[in-house]
């Protein structure tokens, strides 16, 4: 019962003596609406809600909204309504305004979108043997023997020209070690190696990208060292750049591991294997309209040959997480990230040349990385910096040309790196940008001069030089501090003069 058959009822009612509550029981209302309209005469009550229905349509602006939408897919409810306001004063809810956009937006088929739109370019398969793409999987099966869900992880790997495909699969998280174990046992079971090998940006790999020097992992590096392949580091949440073995993994979990319950290891292994035999690598292929085993008895002919191997195996430390995000190492405390701590969380913790890694130990990713610090009960922070990404390429250098116009060989120099460092120019420039605040000029210019003529064309290793020069200014310093009596008086050039002005002296000339 709504507006007048409803207020004429409850006038009607209260003259016959009814209470507001029996009033209540028979209109079947709340209280507090019979309490609200029960001293409110007629004019009052139509004009309340008259001035409601006025409020609540948006009607007339249906044609100016849906234009708006239209221009702009992203926009919200709550800047509809603030236009409304601006340029008509209408006078509404925010909550009315988003239930008539959402309206409008299911009538006529107009979606929210805010999210830029990234086109993708399709690229010829590179040539035989030349690249394998890794990465690794997690999927969960029923435990035949518990009746319950375990966690299985699967390193996966293809060529990208054949895409013939080989993994195996581990009941814990990987580490370094056996990553590196299930390649070898890769270049095993294909008779050879690919030129090249592409992974994500995993901390079993690489520790830190470092502008395009890229520090691997010890036990990679010793492995790829070993074994003299290449790398292609992908960037970071980016795995379009290696859709190959992305669509692999997502193959492998949904057509052998799904609705297959687990028994143990072994078996689960073999019986992939033989999957990969039967159906895996012997399927006619969606993309390249062949048979993966055919096409890689081609291409087995160009993989590399496979030096010796051995195992390597490290320790691994575990720490438990603290309530205020950080862990015991050597007597220091290490901070994590906020957020970090959950109850009983561990962490895995790897020293390599003086840097602490934190890793998690269930899921394996990277937390945190400090320098080891030698003095016992430090508190020792790390911060975390962005890159910008809203410059050229053509723009930074220009910028930088600026800046270093006063050091000879800064042109060469930029230019060098341009040609070298490749999809690592962006990181270079911004670490030599940070120097030009960092350094002096002197410093710099003697940096630059040695990384030019021994050819060390690398921001980092005009970090290095400039570290080293700034070091040696400040030895200079202290010197004349403790020994305020010497002082060192700039290097003078002599001017020469000719014989003949000597001659004249000799005869009692005058010299000019």
């Amino acid at each position: 019962m709504k507006r007048w058959p409803m207020y004429t009822e409850l006038q009607s009612l209260k003259n016959l003596g009814f209470s507001k509550r029996q009033v209540a029981e028979k209109l079947q209302v709340d209280f507090r609406t019979v309490s609200k309209y029960w001293d409110m005469d007629p004019d009052s009550f139509e004009k309340t809600i008259m001035n409601r229905r006025r409020q609540r349509d948006l009607s007339l602006y249906e044609g100016v909204i849906l234009d708006w939408l239209r221009q702009y897919p992203g926009m919200t409810a709550s800047q509809v309504l603030d236009w409304l306001k601006e340029h008509y004063s209408v006078a509404v809810s925010e909550r009315t305004t988003r239930r008539f956009v959402e309206q409008l937006r299911k009538q006529h088929d107009l979606p929210k979108n805010t999210a830029k739109v990234r086109h993708y370019l399709a690229m010829e398969d590179p040539p035989m043997g030349r690249q394998m793409q890794v990465d690794l999987g997690v999927v969960h099966v029923k435990d035949a023997r518990t009746i319950s869900y375990r966690k299985l992880y699967c390193v996966a790997c293809v060529l990208s020209h054949s895409r013939y495909k080989w993994g195996e699969w581990f009941t814990g998280p990987l580490t370094s070690s056996q990553l590196v174990a299930a390649l070898e046992e890769c270049f095993e079971y294909l008779g050879g190696m690919p030129a090249e090998l592409v992974f994500d940006q995993d901390r079993l790999i690489a520790v830190d990208e470092n502008y395009g020097d890229i520090i691997y992992t010890k036990e990679f590096e010793q492995f790829r060292q070993r074994m003299n392949f290449s790398v292609y580091l992908c960037r970071a949440a980016d795995p379009p750049s290696k859709g190959r073995v992305e669509a692999v993994v997502k193959y492998f979990k949904n057509h052998y591991a799904r609705h297959r319950k687990f028994m143990e290891l072994d078996l689960w292994n073999d019986d992939f294997l033989a999957w990969l035999h039967r159906t895996g690598n012997a399927k006619l292929h969606g993309t390249t309209k062949k048979i993966p085993a055919e096409v890689f008895l081609q291409e087995k002919l160009f993989l590399k040959p496979v030096p010796c191997t051995r195992k390597m195996l490290t320790p691994i430390v575990t720490r438990q997480i603290h309530k205020d995000n950080t862990v015991f190492y050597k007597g220091c405390r290490y901070t994590l990230p906020l957020g970090t701590f959950k109850p009983g969380r561990q962490v895995q913790l790897v020293e390599e040349n003086g840097i602490l890694k934190i890793f998690d130990v269930i899921d394996p990713v990277l937390l945190a990385e400090h320098p080891v610090s030698l003095e016992r009960g430090r508190l020792v922070r790390n911060n975390n910096h962005a890159r910008d990404y809203s410059d050229t390429l053509d723009v930074i250098q220009k910028r930088l040309l600026e800046h270093m116009q006063d050091l000879e060989g800064a042109e060469l120099f930029l230019q060098h790196i341009r040609q070298l460092k490749g999809r690592y120019v962006r990181d270079q420039f911004k670490l030599i940008e940070r120097l030009l605040k960092e350094s002096t000029i002197s410093a710099l210019q003697k940096a630059l001069s040695y990384c030019i003529t021994n050819s060390l064309f690398s921001a980092t290793e005009l970090a290095d030089a400039c570290r080293f020069f700034e070091g040696v200014r400040q030895r200079e310093i202290q010197e004349l501090e403790q020994n305020p009596k010497v002082t060192l008086l700039p290097s003078v050039k002599t001017q020469k003069r000719p014989l003949s002005e000597y001659a004249e002296l000799a005869k009692g000339g005058e010299t000019p």
